[in-house]
C-alpha cells in the first residue's frame, strides 16, 4: 500500500466531494447510510438506514440521534459502524468506517441549540424506534413538550451525538465500461496510505 503523505488528505477530497454534492444534488447531499451490528437472538446480524451527516472534524464523521433508538443502543453495544454516501448527480459513492464514541455533551448541546424548535421539541416527545399505538399519543406527546418548554428548549440527556472515527476512506467514481476509479486509504501508525483498487 502507498505512503499518502504526499497526496491529497482523505478529508480533504472528502471536502471537494462534498461541497460538489451539494452544488448538484437536488435533495440531502449530507444524507448517507448508516450500517451497525444488531444483537438479536440469532446473533448479530447488520442493520441499516439512512442518516444526515452534521459535520466533520478532527477525523470525525458526526451524526446524532436518540441514545435509545435502535441504532443508538447498537452503536453503544458494539462501538463500530460504517457510513456509504452516494451522489447519484455526480456518479461518486463514498465510504467510510471506524470505531464510533459518544460525543461530548458540550458539542451535543451546542449542535442542539442550533436545530429548529420543532426538532427539538420532537427529540423529547418521540420514544424513537419503540411501538407506537397510535399517531394521536404522539402528537399529544408533542403538545405535552410544547407546554413544558414555552421558551428554550434544552437537549435531552438521551439524546445527542456520536463520533465516527474514521479509519479506512473508500472514493468510488464512476467510469465507462463500468471500468470505475476506486481510492482506498487506511490509517496507520505513520499516517493515512493509499491503494488504488480495481473496479
Amino acid at each position: 500500500m502507498a505512503d499518502a503523505s504526499d497526496t491529497a488528505s482523505p478529508f480533504a477530497q472528502f471536502d471537494l466531494w462534498f461541497a460538489a454534492a451539494q452544488a448538484t444534488e437536488p435533495t440531502y447531499p449530507d444524507a448517507c447510510a448508516l450500517a451497525t451490528v444488531a444483537l438479536v437472538d440469532g446473533g448479530p446480524r447488520p442493520d441499516v438506514r439512512i442518516v444526515l451527516l452534521k459535520g466533520v472534524s478532527g477525523g470525525a464523521f458526526q451524526i446524532y440521534t436518540n441514545y435509545q433508538s435502535a441504532k443508538g443502543l447498537q452503536l453503544q453495544a458494539t462501538p463500530f459502524a460504517a457510513l456509504d454516501f452516494l451522489w447519484k448527480s455526480q456518479a461518486r459513492q463514498v465510504r467510510v468506517s471506524g470505531p464510533v464514541v459518544r460525543q461530548d455533551d458540550a458539542l451535543s448541546d451546542a449542535y442542539f441549540a442550533t436545530r429548529p424548535r420543532e426538532s427539538q421539541i420532537s427529540a423529547w416527545a418521540s420514544e424513537q424506534s419503540q411501538p407506537l399505538q397510535d399517531r394521536q399519543t404522539f402528537e399529544d406527546r408533542l403538545a405535552a413538550f410544547e407546554a413544558r418548554f414555552p421558551g428554550e428548549v434544552p437537549r435531552p440527556p438521551h439524546w445527542g451525538g456520536f463520533d465516527l472515527l474514521a479509519d479506512r476512506i473508500e472514493f468510488w467514481e464512476e467510469r465507462v465500461g463500468r471500468q470505475h476509479h476506486r481510492e482506498l486509504f487506511v490509517k496507520a501508525a505513520k499516517g493515512w496510505q493509499r491503494q488504488f483498487l480495481y473496479p
